[in-house]
């Protein structure tokens, strides 16, 4: 599949608190098709540890690795 499913866009990050409902909207997007792209970042704002995690479907994922030249 060229594209992601239902229009979602081909890079997406993901963001949230720490918890099992972002563990389960990254493997959702796994399931799907998509790849993760670069370390998950996280932070603590005071209260709840909030985390990111990019994801690129795998057809810009290949484009990206594509050297330039």
């Amino acid at each position: 599949m060229e594209h992601p499913p239902d229009g979602l866009p081909t890079y997406r990050l993901l963001t949230g608190a720490d918890d099992a409902a972002f563990c389960q909207r990254v493997s959702e997007a796994l399931a799907m098709g998509y790849k993760l792209y670069g370390s998950p970042a996280a932070t603590y704002n005071g209260e709840i540890v909030i985390v990111a995690q990019a994801l690129v479907w795998p057809s810009i994922e290949q484009s990206i690795a594509r050297p330039r030249a």
